[in-house]
């Protein structure tokens, strides 16, 4: 009849298939009327932009900045010119630093390869038992730790330090677990009959399909610590609870204000490095269709 397209024999449309006679259409595959295909999908939009990742940093400097200059205006009586005064502000702030950054280093030494040990088949009953104790450590009121720490080994960096390590191991121990346990059993048994060690599987396959719950609990610990190295301060420790208790105990509100202040930036920006990190270390394969 006119109008119907005649087939030419011997020829068949993109995505149909012959079988013994019996014609087939892929599946998923459709045309236009033109017969020709349709366009590709658009690729996905990436998951975190320019703007969110410099939406933070430009809200800390215009704080700081605002800060900086209230307290260059501010009318301040000489036991604030000397709690204050001296570089006082910069060594507190640098001791603060440190407290986070060692605390989280033996954190991450400590946690990751204890994780991974615990997801080994020889050590899976004693899970239990370091999960119990990891849980009793942050249980436990920072306060009081430090406490019992300063009883036990005097006054000084080394009782702090120690007390923001057993409060902060706790979100990175689980996270390493929880990922290494979420793993497709499938893939791991692929990787092993192509013919992987299992030191290769643990570092090819196991540990980058874990690296986004791992790094989460890494940006946890590090949030934690810059808050619970404030009480450093009252085992000796120093850092920034220096100014926030000199602040209290003297009611001087621009020394309080400011050891606040500065405390907060640093735990938003430390998260937001923390973030920056997380994005820039995921493996691109977990990235598809997001």
């Amino acid at each position: 009849m006119s109008g119907t397209p005649r087939r030419v024999p011997g020829r068949r449309p993109a995505g149909e298939h012959e079988v013994k006679g019996l014609a087939f259409r892929d599946e998923g595959v459709d045309e236009e009327e033109d017969g020709t295909p349709p366009p590709a999908p658009a690729a996905a939009a990436p998951r975190v932009g320019w703007r969110k990742l410099t939406f933070l940093p430009v809200v800390l400097i215009a704080v700081l900045l605002a800060t900086w200059l209230w307290y260059r205006q501010a009318d301040l009586d000489a036991l604030t010119r000397n709690a204050l005064g001296n570089g006082q502000v910069t060594k507190a702030l640098w001791q603060h630093v440190q407290l986070t950054v060692i605390s989280t280093f033996f954190v991450l030494i400590i946690a990751i390869p204890l994780g991974i040990l615990l997801t080994r088949r020889m050590f899976r009953r004693a899970t239990p038992f370091a999960m119990a104790f990891a849980n009793m450590g942050q249980a436990t009121p920072a306060i009081g730790l430090l406490a019992l720490l300063v009883i036990w080994l005097g006054i000084g960096r080394r009782a702090a330090l120690i007390g923001i390590i057993i409060y902060a191991v706790l979100p990175v121990l689980s996270n390493t677990i929880a990922g290494l346990k979420a793993n497709d059993p499938t893939l791991l048994e692929a990787a092993r009959g192509i013919g992987m060690s299992s030191l290769g599987v643990l570092a090819r396959v196991e540990l980058p399909l874990a690296v986004p719950l791992i790094l989460a609990g890494v940006r946890t610990a590090l949030v934690l610590n810059v808050g619970t190295a404030t009480l450093a301060t009252f085992g000796g420790g120093g850092g920034l609870g220096v100014l926030i208790t000199t602040g209290i105990t003297s009611q001087r509100m621009p020394v309080l204000v400011l050891g606040s202040i500065l405390t907060v930036a640093l735990a938003l920006l430390v998260d937001w490095l923390a973030s920056l990190a997380e994005l820039l270390l995921r493996p691109r394969g977990l990235e598809v269709g997001t």
